[in-house]
Parts: structure tokens; C-alpha cells; sequence
């Protein structure tokens, strides 16, 4: 599983940096949180095929947030996809989506479901639950919870051969919870494998002041993305429209126990961002400003 963050700029894009976009790839399938316009050529320049994308989750509906999604579904149209997007969103996303449906002379040839969410709503998906957050933005927002499933444990290599499995698709189906036979014996998953491992938790804030919903919704979270428009100085005009400055957000991620937290939505008046950076790390030293493009694994 990892991350790939397309766009983390914010309001506009900059020379450096695109609109608000983040990628979350598990097993094949991409989630995207936010589509600001120019994300399908982001999603190009990636590693990650904008064909593999099943969801995207929309914080708000500021431009900057969702405007790339004509232009990719458009793209996905040209080169025959097949299976249904789903689109989510805070009120008002299902009608957003279905006018730009109408717009110019192209029309999908493959499903498009588009749903409001209210903060609080919980949606169960194939490996993990996805939770909307009620946030503090000046316009209807949710940021999102992605609670992944609880795992198996790790598997015991040495333990299997031990036991005279050979190598190859008899370690995986074990991996899968299937029992196996060798030379007779039955060998099971808990043979080989640890105790169950807990599933990942990544909070996405969308754009909001520092708010205690965020922060009771990332207790112990493996990575909170939070929104950090500003520097420290200009914590003030953050709070009047708002939005956070980045010790703003290391403060939520300080607050929360997080393990790790990516800023993001970096106003284009920064070209430099080590002075941001280093303010939110005297905070909470697992403090990160990711590139466009930069990608992280979730070990």
C-alpha cells in the first residue's frame, strides 16, 4: 500500500506545485482523495495508471479540489474503460457531477455513480472502511478516515520450509488463510503465520481550520494529511478563512499521536518550503512537505 501525492498545492497551481490531489494505492486499486484540475496528467506523469482508479473522494467543491474530474473521466472514456467510478463527496456532489456530465458533446460509455455524504457516514468497501468527517472549512467539507481491515500475520518463512512446503503458490495460499497439503499432511495458516496485524488508519483533513474532530479521528493514526496553507505568521488570515498554518497542523498531529504527518495544500506564494517545514517539526518531528509526485510506502 502507498501514497502518491499528485498535487499539494493549494488555491492554484504554481510552477512547482499542483492542485489538491492524493492517491491511496491498495492491491491494484487506486483511491483518489480530491481531483484538482490537471490530475489525469499528474496521474501520467505517476506511477499510477489513471485506469486503476475506482474512487475519488471529494473534500469540498472549491475548484481547486475537483475540476480535474471532467478531464479524467474524459480520458478514461477515450481509452475504453468499462467498470463503474465512484464519486463521494459532502451535499451538493452528486448534482456538481451530473452537470458536468452535460457539458461539451462527451458522455462516458461507462457508469458514474456520484453520492452525498454527511459527516459521520460510514462506507464499508472490500478491505477497509472509509468514514467522512465533519471539518471547519468556509464552505460544505469532510475530510475522510481509511480504516484498512485487520490483517493476517506475518508469514514464517523459515518456519515453511521447515515444515517441507515447498516455495511458490503454496506460501500464498497459506498467506490467504487456506490450508494446505504436503506429503499428507495438513498444514494450517496459523502454522506459519504470527499473530494478526492491526489494519492501517490514514485521515485525510481536506482544507479546514484545526478542529477536534480531526484530532479524535487520528488518535494513533499511521498518517494524517493535513492541510497547512500558511506559515506561523500568518496563522491569523489562516483561522480568518479557514484554513491551517503548517504548525497549525502539527499541532493536530502532535495532539492525535500520529505516526507520521504529510502537509499539504501549500499556498503557491512558497517557493521554498524548509522554513514551513522546519516550524512544523519543532512541533511534531514526524513532519513531512511532500513534492508533487513524491511517493511513500505504508509498511
Amino acid at each position: 500500500m502507498r501514497l502518491v501525492f499528485l498535487g499539494t498545492g493549494g488555491s492554484h497551481p504554481s510552477p512547482k506545485r499542483n492542485v489538491s490531489s492524493t492517491a491511496l494505492v491498495k492491491d491494484g486499486s487506486t483511491i483518489l482523495f480530491d481531483c484538482g484540475e490537471g490530475t489525469q496528467r499528474q496521474l501520467m506523469r505517476s506511477s499510477v495508471s489513471f485506469m486503476s482508479v475506482d474512487k475519488i473522494f471529494i473534500s469540498h467543491l472549491h475548484g481547486d479540489h475537483f475540476l480535474g474530474l471532467p478531464g479524467l473521466i474524459q480520458s478514461m472514456k477515450l481509452n475504453d474503460r468499462e467498470h463503474p467510478l465512484e464519486i463521494y463527496g459532502p451535499r451538493g456532489t452528486a448534482s456538481m457531477v451530473g452537470t458536468l456530465m452535460k457539458v461539451g458533446y462527451f458522455r462516458p460509455n461507462f457508469e458514474v455513480v456520484a453520492s452525498d455524504l454527511e459527516p459521520g457516514a460510514v462506507l464499508r468497501f472490500d478491505g477497509y472502511t472509509m468514514e467522512s468527517i465533519e471539518v471547519e472549512h468556509n464552505a460544505p467539507t469532510i475530510g475522510y478516515r481509511f480504516q484498512e481491515d485487520q490483517r493476517t500475520g506475518r508469514f514464517d518463512k523459515p518456519k515453511a520450509l521447515e515444515l517441507g512446503i515447498p516455495e511458490g503458490r503454496l506460501f500464498g495460499k497459506l498467506q490467504r488463510g487456506h490450508e494446505v497439503e504436503v506429503e499428507g499432511r495438513v498444514i494450517k495458516p496459523e502454522d506459519v503465520l504470527g499473530p494478526p496485524r492491526k489494519g492501517r488508519v490514514i485521515v485525510y483533513s481536506g482544507d479546514t481550520a484545526p478542529c477536534l474532530s480531526i484530532i479524535q479521528a487520528s488518535e494513533g493514526a499511521d498518517v494524517l494529511i493535513h492541510e497547512g496553507t500558511f506559515d506561523p505568521s500568518m496563522s491569523d488570515k489562516a483561522v480568518e478563512h479557514d484554513h491551517s498554518s503548517v504548525d497549525m497542523a502539527a499541532d493536530v498531529a502532535r495532539r492525535a499521536e500520529v505516526k507520521r504527518l504529510y502537509i499539504i495544500h501549500i499556498s503557491p506564494r512558497y517557493e521554498d518550503v524548509s522554513p514551513l517545514l522546519k516550524a512544523a517539526r519543532e512541533i511534531f518531528s514526524e513532519s513531512f512537505i511532500p513534492r508533487d509526485l513524491d511517493e511513500y510506502e505504508l509498511s
